[in-house]
C-alpha cells in the first residue's frame, strides 16, 4: 500500500472514498461514522482508528484555501494503520474536513502557479471559520460546523489535537496552546531534509514565546493580542477547548510554495520604517480593490454570497490592521518578521481581489478583466518577491505527517511524566 497520495490535492469526496475504503479493509479496527453536518447540509466524518482510550484527534480542512492537510490526514490514517506501534495505547480520530462547504467553494485541486491557485481562492469569514467562531460570536451563534468539532473533542478529551494547517507561499511552523518540549529539534531537520524553510518570524505568531525556530508556544488568555484590531483572536478559537480535558493543540502550518527569505533571524536595521512602508501599501492595494467593488456593486445582485462576503471581510480587516503595523512593532523585529508581514500585507488584498473577480466572472461585469489583470500583476509581483518556488506535494505532506507523529509521541511522553 503507497503511502504518498495523488500529485494532487484531494476533494471531499475523494477523502471520503479513501476513509470508506480504508474501514472496509480493516473493520475491527477503523470505523467511519457522520458526526455533524454542514450549515449546507453536508455531512462532517470521522474516521477513527484504533481502540484505545487515550487518543490523538487530527483535524483537515478548516481553511478551505489549505488543502495540504486533506492528503495528508489520508496519508496519516494509513500510516497509523499499517503501524502497530502508532496505535499502541493510542487511538488516532482523523476529522475529515471541517468545513466542507468551503472546500466545495475553493477549486484550485492542482494549482500550477499562484494565479492559478487565486483564480479559484475562496476563503470564508471569520465567523464562519470553524476554528475562529468562537472569537468573533456568542455561543449560541456558532456554526454547526463548530458545534460539531467542539462536541467531537468532548467525546475522545485527546489529549492531543493536531490541526493541519498551511501556507500559499512562505515557510513551515507550528503554533502550540502549550509548549511540547522536544519538538522544535526534530521538526527542524525534517524540514531542511525537504528543503522546505522553517518560518522563524510567522507574522500570525507575532510576540509569541518560541521554543526553537519556528515553533510558537501561543500566550495566555490575560496577555494583550499583537494585532489588536484583529478579531480573530486564536485564544479564543477552538484550539483552547482539548484543555477542558488536559489536552492542547498543535497547529502544523506548511508551504504550497516556499520562499528561503522567511528563516533569516538577523534583526532587521529599521523595522519602523519598513513597517509603515508595508502598511502604506496595503492600504494602497486595498483602495484599489475598494474602487472596483464600490463601481460594480450597484450591478451585482445577491449582495451576500459568500464570495463576495468573504471579499468585503477581508476588506474591512485592512485599515486596523495597516494601524497596528505602524503602532505595534515588536522590540526585536527580524528579517523573517519583516518578511512575513510584507507577505501578508501583499496575500489579504489579492485575496480580496481574486473573491472579487470571481463574483464579477460569474455575473458576466465589465469590470472583471481589468480585475482579473491586477489579480494576475500581485500574484506574479508575490511570486517574484519572494522566489517562489514549488514544494513537491510528497513534501508538503512528509513534513507535516513527520510533525504530527512527532508532537503526538513528546506530547504523549510529556503526559506520561
Amino acid at each position: 500500500m503507497s503511502l504518498l497520495p495523488e500529485l494532487r490535492y484531494p476533494s471531499v469526496p475523494e477523502l471520503l472514498a479513501s476513509a470508506r475504503a480504508l474501514a472496509a479493509s480493516e473493520p475491527g479496527l477503523c470505523a467511519l461514522r457522520q458526526v455533524g453536518r454542514s450549515r449546507a447540509g453536508r455531512p462532517l466524518h470521522l474516521l477513527s482508528v484504533g481502540h484505545a482510550q487515550r487518543s490523538v484527534l487530527v483535524v483537515a480542512g478548516a481553511h478551505a484555501n489549505e488543502p495540504t492537510g486533506g492528503s495528508t490526514l489520508r496519508v496519516l490514517a494509513r500510516r497509523v494503520l499499517a503501524e502497530r506501534e502508532l496505535r499502541t495505547g493510542t487511538s488516532w480520530h482523523f476529522l475529515l474536513c471541517a468545513d466542507p462547504d468551503g472546500a466545495a467553494l475553493h477549486v484550485t485541486p492542482a494549482p500550477r502557479s499562484l494565479l492559478d491557485y487565486h483564480l479559484g481562492f475562496y476563503r470564508p469569514t471569520g465567523a464562519e471559520q470553524p476554528e475562529w467562531s468562537p472569537s468573533v460570536l456568542p455561543p449560541d451563534r456558532l456554526p454547526p460546523e463548530t458545534r460539531t468539532l467542539t462536541g467531537v473533542i468532548d467525546e475522545l478529551r485527546p489529549y492531543l489535537q493536531v490541526t493541519l494547517h498551511g501556507t500559499d507561499l512562505g515557510g513551515s511552523w507550528v503554533q502550540l496552546t502549550r509548549d511540547v518540549p522536544g519538538l522544535a529539534e526534530p521538526f527542524a531537520k525534517s524540514a531542511a531534509q525537504l528543503h522546505i524553510p522553517v518560518e522563524t518570524g510567522a507574522s500570525d505568531a507575532a510576540g509569541w514565546p518560541a521554543s526553537g525556530p519556528g515553533v510558537h508556544v501561543m500566550p495566555g488568555p490575560g496577555t494583550d493580542a499583537a494585532y489588536p484590531s484583529m478579531p480573530d483572536d486564536a485564544r479564543h478559537s477552538t484550539w483552547y477547548h482539548a484543555h477542558r480535558y488536559g489536552g492542547l493543540t498543535a497547529v502544523v502550518e506548511v508551504p504550497m510554495w516556499a520562499s528561503d527569505l522567511v528563516d533569516d533571524p538577523a534583526p532587521h536595521p529599521a523595522p519602523a520604517a519598513a513597517m509603515r512602508r508595508l502598511a502604506g501599501r496595503l492600504l494602497r492595494d486595498s483602495l484599489e480593490v475598494e474602487r472596483v467593488l464600490a463601481e460594480a456593486l450597484p450591478r451585482l445582485d445577491g449582495a451576500d454570497r459568500p464570495l463576495l462576503r468573504a471579499a468585503r471581510w477581508a476588506l474591512e480587516l485592512i485599515p486596523g490592521l495597516a494601524e497596528d503595523w505602524i503602532h505595534t512593532v515588536p522590540a526585536a523585529s527580524t528579517m523573517a518578521y519583516v518578511g512575513s508581514v510584507d507577505a501578508f500585507g501583499r496575500r489579504l488584498p489579492l485575496r480580496a481581489a481574486a473573491m472579487l473577480l470571481r463574483v464579477l466572472r460569474e455575473s458576466g461585469d465589465r469590470a472583471a478583466p481589468d480585475l482579473e489583470r491586477l489579480v494576475a500583476t500581485w500574484s506574479d509581483a508575490f511570486a517574484r518577491r519572494f522566489r517562489a518556488r514549488w514544494v513537491p506535494l510528497d513534501h508538503q505532506v512528509e513534513h507535516q505527517s513527520r510533525t504530527v507523529l512527532l508532537a503526538a509521541q513528546q506530547a504523549r511522553e510529556q503526559a506520561e511524566q
